[in-house]
């Protein structure tokens, strides 16, 4: 049977400077939904990489005496870096740098401005250079930047003008037939009430002042700017091209999820949409602005001092510790904090105690009462059936969470079940069956029981925790990954060894 595809991307990261924890968090986010379509038996493709052109990184360059080239190359090499740390198994590391996106672009932007849908003018406005954004007189807060609330200053230059203003009819009509479109619905109002229906401004896709860019071939005093060129890379590294689609593009277009941070989701469900009307071709299936990870005082920035490093976290506490906050502590549609008290009082409550305390306990009474053979001997009790009917559904629960991106809410089924796991073992009372000859079989059913229900939660642990959900299903010494309740296996179990170890809060 033909597997469903599943084209899933991040964001792409920008190069000018060592990704944080909040970055780093959309990274984990997409890995754990690619894993689990995986697992689901899809076939995935993850996409991730890294926006290197524009007037900031040609400062930042000169600034740290390279050329924008050696820059770029550092950077995004740090950045790759990290999602390797992190785990994350995208396919394709894309850079706006390749040659052959660079090429595509080109056409892209020849296409449009033969089309009549670019078209050249002077631009006058308020420019954020961090942002790399254009703010009339209305848009600004307090006369700063509405994005970042730094100074602006006055540009005025020749550019090119892409004719957003044409596609609003459209967009507004697609957005309205395809509530899915947006997700969280909250992002989808903020979207229609406060850019589309008070009017799409033509939007500059060019820039003269400087000359880190793609070059636009057929007036090359021009380079293309941001938007243009960061946003088609979702097209340009799969094969596409104006005049020569490959199969790989025909396979993998439309996209089924962009996965993007907030802050940037009004160029994803604004500007890429009418790019993409504008050559023609599908809209993504979905746009997911996902929340922040910010900490307790705010938003992470330099200036205040309270930026974290997710390899700095991993070196103190482990990847899959890491991964495991950053999924469960942030809900579907509000910011999550990161403190490092809450992350030992997950790990020491949730993952050593909760997760880790009943592998041991159970393998290790396996072990004693069984040498480690057991099998089900179904000798059933009224308290077996609630159980094990939750070990059955687990599967139904998490596959409709993860449906609908719900993913803390989806690790939390997990985690309910291994408590009710511990709960069984309180109810069951394994250590005092031990002590009765007669009760044996009873006895192995209540381990085997437990065995099992520790099984399918590995097996739904693998796209958050991959690292971890491998080491129990070692120790359980299976390669059953079946993910309903199996009474078949035989199990031969290995050694018990922690898990995670519990952290001592007053030396931390």
């Amino acid at each position: 049977m033909e597997k469903e595809k599943y084209y899933i991307s991040t964001a792409i990261a920008y190069t000018s400077g060592k990704p944080h924890i909040g970055n780093t968090y959309e990274i984990v986010l997409a890995d754990a939904i690619a894993r689990f379509k995986r697992m689901k038996g899809f076939d995935v493709y993850f996409q991730t990489g890294t926006d290197e052109h524009g007037e900031k990184i040609e400062l930042k360059a000169k600034d740290a005496g390279q050329t924008p080239q050696e820059f770029v190359d550092e950077k995004a090499a740090e950045i790759k870096r990290i999602w390797d740390i992190m785990n994350t198994s995208y396919d394709r590391f894309v850079r706006t740098t390749d040659p052959k996106h660079e090429k595509v672009v080109q056409h892209i932007f020849k296409y449009m401005f033969d089309k009549g849908d670019i078209y050249k003018g002077e631009y006058k406005g308020h420019y954020c250079t961090p942002c790399e954004s254009f703010w009339t007189d209305s848009q600004l807060v307090d006369g700063k930047c509405p994005d970042c609330g730094r100074d602006v200053e006055e540009k005025c230059e020749e550019a090119y003008f892409f004719k957003l203003s044409k596609y609003q009819k459209q967009l507004e009509e697609y957005i309205e037939s395809h509530p899915e479109f947006i997700q969280p619905v909250a992002r989808k109002n903020e979207m229609i009430n406060n850019f589309i229906k008070p009017g799409l401004q033509d939007l500059c896709v060019s820039r003269t002042s400087f000359t880190w860019g793609i070059p636009v071939d057929f007036d090359p005093k021009h380079v293309v700017y941001v938007w243009l060129d960061a946003l088609t890379n979702y097209i340009t590294n799969i094969g596409y091209d104006v005049d020569n689609c490959t199969d790989e593009f025909k396979y993998k277009w439309p996209a089924d999820l962009h996965l993007i941070g907030k802050d940037i989701i009004r160029f994803h469900t604004i500007y890429w949409p009418c790019f993409l009307m504008s050559l023609d071709i599908p809209l993504p299936k979905q746009v997911f602005g996902h929340p922040w990870l910010i900490m307790s005082d705010g938003k992470m920035s330099k200036s205040k001092g309270n930026v974290i490093y997710a390899d700095d976290l991993v070196e103190e506490f482990g990847v899959d510790a890491i991964r495991y906050y950053f999924l469960h502590e942030i809900p579907f549609a509000s910011d999550g904090v990161f403190t490092k008290d809450l992350l030992i009082e997950r790990i020491n409550g949730d993952l050593a105690n909760v997760l880790g305390n009943l592998v041991q306990r159970t393998i290790s009474m396996g072990n004693k009462y069984f040498g480690g053979k057991i099998s089900d001997k179904k000798i059933e009790e009224s308290v077996d059936k609630e159980f094990i009917k939750s070990v059955r559904s687990l599967d139904a629960r998490v596959t409709e969470k993860m449906d609908d991106l719900m993913i803390s809410d989806a690790i939390s089924e997990i985690f309910n079940l291994l408590r009710s796991s511990n709960k069984y073992i309180d109810d069951t009372t394994p250590w005092i069956l031990a002590k009765d000859e007669n009760l044996k079989d009873r006895l192995e059913t209540v381990l085997y029981h437990l065995l099992e229900s520790i099984r399918v939660s590995a097996v739904f642990l693998e796209p958050f925790m991959p690292d971890t959900s491998r080491l129990i299903l070692s120790q359980l010494n299976t390669d059953c990954k079946d993910f309903d309740y199996n009474s078949s296996i035989s199990y031969e179990l290995g050694s018990p060894s922690p898990l995670f170890m519990r952290i001592d809060v007053s030396k931390e």
